[in-house]
């Protein structure tokens, strides 16, 4: 059997490899099966595998590849984000209340990928509920940065990127609501693309925030987060918020070269608290994106400093409103029958919810009640549309934008669980992306001299994937992200 480095070994390569008959599914999926058992005791970066139905898929996989036929992903395995609906596969979303639910359906995305060729290997951990930046959220355990096992791995996607990231995955699917895919692939070292909002459907996506909630690729290059995203993108009749987009060859943009570019550095991203080694691995891939051919000019993001508390309003009182459906009457964990059904309602969810969670509808229900409606969520949504506004003004001028991912590279395990609002901050660089509804990719760009990873984000305008894709690529391809 061949023997295959998850810890580089990228989809574009994988398909070269099957289609020339070097390997097969059979034998890759069986490889990583191993590499997971060897590493993931360590990682905790997976809740459950589903190795019988993978290997099966890849005998599927090969029966039609000897009989001809091809696909964009034909025989290659992905790991799925455990709040996906994959059919016959549990979906958890990290909760203790989802404990024994077991999905009836594929997401539209995971359709997708499924008729692509997909196959899928298992399910990544993450905070519960997708409400976390450091997967300590989840109920079922606590995932650990690939890089160094002391540190977290980024969140709520901590577990697709400690997968990818770890060599344990070739690919991996996340959700970012305020930088679920960006943060943690920023910590782990992998690639983390944000579409744009309505680029891919979100049904089957176990909702946080509907109007911010975006499903996106974690890969261990840029060219295959193109791939996977031409494989998922386009709109959907169950999903409305999903956008009649043509969906192009991503691939066919990856020119390697920025000439005719121009992109922008928002003044208000490069400021005081932002970690000395982050930003200056930062402003090196700026010098970098420049000798490439790109033009550099400042932007300005002037509501960047009310992205926060927008974001954690809006998102809190969406939460509120979704989560109000795990009541234990129609699917998941139910508590012991109590004196009345709004009794049991109060157990099932006291029970079954952990403490940020609680903490989140809580919020959200007090910003959605009588009397502060206005004042706050009104109020949000208000904010939100200048933040978008700032975007627009911005891409009048540039191309894309660039900037950190984070303030900060990873930090130790359990460092910053009992101080929210410092968890929270983490998401400024992130957050206004989801509240304006651009996309984003993180891209490494180097490393602390603890040797943990740095991420260089570039966002670009509505539907722009394109754009953003071409210059993390070009960046990328010039060997400066390690």
């Amino acid at each position: 059997m061949m023997s295959c480095d998850f810890n580089s070994l990228t989809i574009h390569d994988l398909l070269e490899q099957l289609r020339s008959g070097e390997t097969s599914s059979v034998e890759v999926v069986q490889g990583l099966i191993e590499a997971i058992g060897a590493r993931d005791d360590d990682l905790k970066a997976y809740v459950s595998l589903d190795a019988e139905g993978a290997l099966a898929q890849a005998q599927e996989a090969d029966r039609k590849r000897a009989a001809g036929e091809d696909g964009l992903l034909l025989g290659v395995p992905i790991a799925i984000k455990d709040v996906l609906n994959v059919s016959g596969q549990p979906c958890t979303c990290g909760s203790q209340i989802l404990q024994g639910y077991v999905a009836p359906y594929d997401a539209t995305a995971i359709a997708k990928l499924r008729k692509a060729g997909a196959v899928f290997v298992g399910r990544t951990n993450m905070d519960e509920f997708a409400m976390g930046g450091t997967t300590e959220n989840s109920s079922i355990q606590v995932t650990r940065n690939p890089h160094d096992l002391d540190y977290v791995p980024g969140g709520s996607s901590g577990g697709s990127a400690a997968a990818v990231g770890g060599g344990i995955a070739v690919a991996a699917l996340g959700t970012d609501t305020g930088g679920s895919i960006r943060q943690p692939a920023a910590f782990c070292g992998c690639v983390g693309l944000k579409p744009t909002y309505g680029r891919i459907s979100r049904y089957g996506l176990t909702a946080f925030a509907s109007s911010l909630d975006q499903i996106g690729p974690m890969t261990h290059s840029v060219r295959d987060a193109a791939i996977l995203l031409e494989a998922m993108a386009g709109v959907d009749p169950m999903d409305s918020s999903s956008v009649d987009q043509p969906v192009p060859d991503y691939t066919a943009a990856l020119t390697g070269d920025l000439t005719g570019m121009t992109l922008g550095l928002p003044k208000e991203y490069f400021v005081e608290g932002v970690d000395a080694e982050v930003a200056a691995s930062v402003r090196a891939a700026v010098e970098r994106c420049r000798d490439l051919g790109a033009e550099i000019l400042e932007v300005s993001l002037p509501h960047t400093e009310y992205a926060i508390a927008t974001y954690y309003v809006i998102a809190t009182a969406e939460a509120s409103a979704n989560l109000a459906r795990f009541d234990g009457v129609r699917y998941g964990r139910r508590a012991e029958a109590g004196t009345d059904p709004i009794d049991m309602y109060g157990r099932t969810r006291a029970q079954g919810f952990g403490p940020e969670v609680k903490r989140r509808i809580i919020l959200g229900t007090y910003v959605l009640s009588s009397g502060y409606h206005d004042a706050y969520y009104l109020t949000g949504q208000k904010v939100r549309t200048l933040i978008r506004r700032d975007f627009e003004q911005a891409f009048a001028r540039c191309d894309a934008i660039l900037t950190p991912v984070t303030p900060t590279a990873a930090y130790k395990i359990g460092e910053k669980v009992d101080d929210p609002l410092q968890m929270y901050l983490g998401d400024i660089f992130t957050a206004t992306v989801n509240l304006a509804g651009n996309c984003a990719v993180a891209v490494p760009c180097g490393k602390t001299a603890t040797g943990l990873p740095i991420g260089l984000q570039v966002i670009g305008p509505d539907f722009g994937e394109a754009q953003v894709l071409r210059v993390a690529h070009a960046y990328e391809q010039s060997g400066a992200t390690s």
